[in-house]
């Protein structure tokens, strides 16, 4: 039987070092200018998170994850060697790599990201879930347009953010995140279809919200860099087109409070939460509470 990560809410490894005084904490946290382009455009880009050591570290977990037999596989809380609609488009999406491997585990306590979620949240930082998007070379699917809180309904309120962590090289060339600024201040819209056709979202907007997809921002990051992004951001990422990967780490988290809203499996395994009962626990840790470094 795998070992379950989840049953530890520290650090397993050396591969990130938490700071030991406000002072360290600095050089991780954003500006006041990058949390007010947060919140005026419901997106952040160009967040550094992790270093080349620790990128190969989550390269070579990632390798076994691709093996049919990996070890741990029935930790996964979603597992899709190919979630788009045809063979020949690509799209390796997986939910719950934490619980299968260290540096995954590990990667949730990432001073840079821990830092900068707090800031945007407003408060203490929980973990939600994380998710793998692969693109191999040269036929990557597409991940269509949606708000992520679409998918998230079952928690409330909404005070959720997702991090996404290139692991390559982020471009257009190759599927990087596409964002509509100020869509977060829309409505949540109904669902339709996360990994078919980039333009399906088209039959739920209105005219305004549709002309505002002709003018995509593109979150072009090196490996290591990460776009911070509002649950309600409307953003995909179009197939990649050349011959290298566009592999990445995508951590979900909501400000430390929020609770269920429904009766059910929170997530494939994961016993319930009553509705109105904060969300904790083993699969939900506390990841950095701002007031215990001032």
């Amino acid at each position: 039987m795998a070992r379950d990560w989840s049953e530890l809410h520290e650090l397993a490894t050396d591969l990130f070092a938490w700071p030991t005084d406000a002072a360290g904490w600095e050089p991780y946290r954003l500006s006041a200018a990058q949390v007010d382009t947060f919140h005026e455009q419901g997106f952040l880009t160009g967040v550094k998170i992790l270093d080349e050591k620790q990128i190969e570290a989550l390269k070579t977990e990632l390798a076994e994850f691709f093996e049919a037999d990996h070890e741990g596989q029935e930790l996964w809380y979603e597992y899709h060697s190919n979630e788009s609609t045809t063979p020949e488009k690509v799209l390796f999406h997986a939910l719950g790599a934490w619980r299968l491997r260290p540096a995954f585990h590990d990667v949730l306590w990432a001073p840079g990201f821990v830092m900068a979620a707090s800031q945007l949240l407003g408060g203490s930082v929980r973990f939600w879930h994380d998710q793998l998007f692969c693109k191999p070379a040269k036929h990557g699917g597409v991940v269509a347009w949606h708000q992520d809180y679409s998918y998230w309904t079952r928690t409330k309120p909404i005070a959720h953010l997702t991090c996404w962590i290139g692991l390559d090289d982020a471009t257009n060339e190759n599927g990087c995140v596409q964002y509509i600024p100020g869509s977060h201040q829309w409505d949540l819209l109904p669902i339709t279809g996360l990994a078919g056709n980039m333009e399906a979202i088209q039959e739920v907007l209105t005219d305004e919200q549709w002309e505002k997809f002709q003018h995509p921002v593109a979150a072009e990051l090196k490996a290591g860099e990460a776009t911070f992004h509002h649950a309600l951001t409307v953003h995909g990422s179009f197939e990649n087109r050349i011959d290298r990967p566009r592999r990445a780490v995508v951590i979900n988290a909501f400000r430390d409070g929020v609770v269920s809203d429904k009766n059910e499996e929170l997530l494939t395994g994961v016993p319930p939460i009553a509705p109105g009962e904060k969300m904790e626990g083993q699969f939900f840790p506390l990841l950095f509470n701002p007031a215990s470094i001032a």
